[in-house]
């Protein structure tokens, strides 16, 4: 595989408090393409995707954040971790790449609105 393009498994993340999220696996993801790339992309094909419910395919997903890269130690919150927002929510003017996402990066993929209340009251509702 070579260095600019990677395996990139994106959480869909529909509901904090429920822990209501499906992982998306992408192959061949180029790294040089800045995240509103990304972003447009994956929003495309999720809409298209079929095997996801529909509640998936309409959501309004707008800000993606690395949970967990290859080799490093994985949080122990179920959906994604409410630390290090600054350092680990993406950017979308820079790269990939430059973001910090590398080959077999798990990124999380919600509505920042969703994630704010959440952050500001993590209660699960089960």
């Amino acid at each position: 595989m070579s260095a600019e393009s990677s395996t990139v498994t994106v959480r869909l993340v529909r509901s904090f408090e429920h822990r209501n999220f499906r992982p998306v696996v992408y192959h061949g993801v180029p790294l040089d393409q800045t995240v509103k790339e990304f972003i447009a992309f994956v929003r495309k094909d999720v809409s298209s995707r079929t095997g996801l419910p529909p509640p998936f395919k309409n959501y309004k997903y707008d800000t993606m954040k690395i949970i967990h890269q290859a080799h490093k130690s994985k949080t122990g919150e179920l959906v994604v971790s409410l630390e290090d927002d600054d350092k680990l929510i993406l950017k979308e003017d820079s790269t990939l790449k430059a973001a910090g996402v590398a080959n077999e990066t798990e990124l999380a993929f919600f509505c920042e609105e969703d994630y704010r209340n959440y952050r500001a009251n993590p209660v699960s509702a089960w």
